[in-house]
């Protein structure tokens, strides 16, 4: 999860110290960063590997993109940053004419440049159209033409399944109820459906009451697990012998993703990766003090054999 629209000063990659610690950039290394979002992990990695190293990076979104490409333009052609899925990170890399890499990291879910822009409807803490698509340029459905087509019953699968949400059946009946008479078009509106639907005596104490609706429908309209996995499979294959891929999450459906596709490749005969953290490696305490939505990050490294 990356940091603020404004880069300068209040932008921070995550778990920072702890990435570039297990990448070890080194000069004349080639690098990918397949979420490069806002350019901050990125920005450390060519740093690190000066003089000769070299980045590629990808991003679906359009908008971040563009920023990066402001804040690593001095690096010159040290680096390359291509608009892409990352589940298609080895095409995009060929088409490129990119060779395996030494490093790769991804850095998931929204960030804070996301969430923090209202017209993207990724957060129901400022109120904008119910969007929630990584790619606005692509073909995905936006949150609120998902909802207007989906049924009850497999509304109340993605809330269970992608959302962790005990209410679900509730919260589905809700929507697709109040949906009759007048469509939810915005965060701020699905935010006080999904607050009449959950008794006040439920609700969590620590996060809003509807963040796990939120999260479940942003991973449904950017199809974010299958994703996660292809591009899982498709980095691996893609690190030269020695290299080492980086991935951090932000939340259980896609730490254990990672977990079991690592400890697939470690057991696979013969292995295809050591593994460098056998538990995930969270955020210390400072950085939580200085940047709260780092928390429930957690990263798994492993190295390709």
């Amino acid at each position: 999860m990356e940091g603020d629209v404004t880069i300068e000063g209040r932008h921070r990659p995550v778990l920072l110290e702890e990435a570039l610690a297990i990448l070890q950039p080194r000069t004349g290394g080639r690098y990918l960063d397949a979420t490069v979002g806002l350019g901050g992990h990125a920005e450390a990695i060519l740093a690190e590997s000066a003089p000769a190293g070299r980045l590629f990076g990808i991003d679906r979104d359009a908008e971040a993109l563009a920023l990066a490409r402001d804040r690593l333009g001095h690096f010159g052609g040290r680096v390359e940053l291509v608009q892409g899925d990352f589940a298609r990170l080895g095409a995009i890399a060929a088409e490129s004419g990119w060779t395996p890499f030494d490093g790769i990291l991804f850095d998931l879910g929204v960030s804070s440049f996301q969430l923090d822009n209202a017209s993207r409807g990724f957060s129901f803490m400022r109120d904008g159209p119910l969007d929630m698509r990584m790619d606005r340029g692509g073909d995905e459905r936006s949150a609120a033409e998902l909802l207007a087509r989906i049924s009850e019953r497999e509304l109340v699968r993605l809330l269970q399944e992608y959302g962790e949400e005990r209410w679900a059946k509730r919260i589905a009946a809700r929507i697709v109820q109040e949906r009759q008479t007048q469509m939810p078009t915005s965060t701020a509106q699905l935010a006080r459906l999904v607050a009449t639907a959950v008794p006040r005596r439920a609700w969590p104490r620590r996060i809003h009451v509807a963040t796990r609706t939120f999260q479940a429908l942003r991973i449904a309209v950017n199809n974010e697990l299958v994703r996660l996995m292809r591009g899982l499979q498709e980095a691996v294959q893609w690190l030269t012998a020695g290299g080492r891929i980086c991935v951090i999450s932000f939340h259980s459906l896609e730490d254990r993703i990672v977990k079991e596709a690592f400890r697939g490749w470690a057991r696979s005969e013969p292995p295809r990766v050591h593994l460098l953290t056998k538990r995930p490696v969270g955020p210390t305490e400072r950085e939580i003090d200085a940047n709260p939505r780092a928390r429930s990050a957690k990263l798994r490294a492993a190295e390709r054999r």
